[in-house]
């Protein structure tokens, strides 16, 4: 029987013998004793004492079997227990150069990803986001939501055209999703409030901290919902999987130096800001915006919200901020237009404390033919490109909703990692597609 690092760190296996797989973390040699750092395939990290000769030959990352008998000693890393090993099997001796070290530049750590992995920090990160997939994923199921899948080949737009990529389907032109939200629409008249977790492609020329081509989205779209309702589940969610995730993992948190006491405060209510008073905010502290020529000027009425403008408004906050009611200008041909504020969309975005910026974005969706039609030839859209979404619209259509949220997003949030490519395993950016 096999056990793992964190399994024999207890006073119940004091003085038994164990037996333990994994990698050979870190190696140090005195001139009696060999103290290896094993780490399992959990990533749990524990001391092998040896005596100097049986540890011969071996090497950083080097993949071995060890027996022996589990000892408690204050002096032990890792929680003070150790195994005094009596017998060392090698399946393999890995080279003397392997190349990740304590300290090395991020582009190596990203050129050599399919090895970084093994590092404490991202075995963490990955720990903690597979907590955050876990959460969301219980939270519907728990509260009545269908999970569904939407395909990931499709032919129209979402968001935008000059965002998708592009392929050859066949004798085609087709595109790689940007979102599962249109096929969620069709689920809905058929099953109700329903989920989705797919990863989603946008070909945007940004090399911020917060952007990647590819990304885990996860969407959810109900029938008979107004916007209160959408961001109430929007914040019901996000503060579960928070509270959830920051007691399961709350030793890799640590271990990332996470100071959760904020992450602590995450409950319902979130405020709703205003776009209206949110630019007025903006003003009042001198916000500018950087335009295409490059001069500034001052943020105003009608302007999207960026990842500086987003900064601005939240790095006081200790919850979640919705910024609700954007210009109906600035958002997709689907987002429903306030009819007491014309011009105005019943739509918010979640934008995270301490300048992390937009975490989701939903609202109401446009459920009127006409109007549906009117603003995708505003938008340069053919209405025939998308006959069968206007049939939902054709057949039964009624007040419907939902948000999208980006996994990674979240998850640099609370890990709180400057740059969003450390929350996923194999990061997708406009110069990088490789390993």
């Amino acid at each position: 029987m096999y056990f793992r690092a964190k399994e024999v760190k207890s006073e119940d296996f004091v003085g038994k013998e164990v037996s333990i797989r994994g990698w050979v973390h870190r190696l140090r040699r005195q001139k009696e004793n060999a103290f290896v750092l094993l780490r399992d395939d959990r990533g749990g990290i524990i001391q092998c004492v040896f005596p100097a000769g049986k540890a011969e030959g071996l090497t950083i990352e080097s993949s071995i079997e060890v027996a022996g008998i589990v000892n408690k000693d204050s002096r032990a890393p890792e929680g003070g227990f150790e195994i005094k090993g009596r017998s060392i099997k090698i399946f393999n001796v890995a080279p003397a150069d392997y190349p990740i070290g304590e300290y090395q530049s991020d582009e190596l750590l990203l050129d050599k990803r399919h090895l970084s992995l093994r590092t404490r920090r991202m075995i963490a990160i990955a720990k903690i986001r597979a907590s955050v997939l876990h959460f969301g994923r219980r939270w519907f199921v728990e509260n009545g939501w269908m999970e569904v899948t939407a395909p990931t080949i499709v032919k129209g737009a979402v968001e935008g055209g000059s965002t998708l990529f592009k392929l050859k389907y066949f004798d085609e032109e087709a595109y790689l999703s940007q979102s599962a939200q249109l096929y969620l629409e069709a689920m809905i008249f058929s099953l109700g409030p329903v989920w989705s977790l797919t990863p989603s492609f946008r070909a945007e020329k940004s090399r911020t901290v917060r952007h990647l081509a590819e990304f885990s989205h996860l969407e959810a779209e109900a029938p008979w919902v107004g916007l209160d309702d959408i961001l109430k589940t929007e914040e019901n969610l996000v503060s579960y999987v928070i509270q959830s995730t920051i007691t399961e993992r709350a030793e890799e948190l640590e271990f990332l130096k996470r100071d959760v006491s904020d992450l602590k405060k995450v409950q319902p209510p979130f405020e709703r800001l205003p776009y209206g008073r949110a630019i007025e905010v903006l003003r009042s502290r001198g916000f500018q915006v950087v335009q295409d020529d490059g001069s500034r000027r001052d943020i105003q009425f009608g302007d999207d919200l960026g990842i500086d403008s987003e900064r601005e408004l939240t790095k006081d906050a200790e919850k979640p901020i919705f910024v609700v009611g954007y210009p109906i200008s600035v958002k997709p041909f689907y987002v429903k237009e306030d009819p007491q504020r014309p011009g105005v969309g019943l739509t918010a975005d979640m934008l995270a404390p301490r300048g992390f910026g937009e975490i989701t974005s939903g609202g109401q969706r446009e459920d009127d033919m006409s109007s549906i039609i009117n603003r995708m030839r505003k938008e340069g859209l053919n209405p025939d490109a998308y006959d069968w979404y206007l049939d939902l619209r054709k057949y039964g259509s009624v007040p419907h909703g939902g948000f999208g949220l980006g996994i990674e997003r979240l998850v640099r949030w609370i890990t709180n990692v400057e740059d969003i490519k450390d929350t996923v395993l194999f990061p997708r950016t406009m110069s990088r597609v490789s390993p």
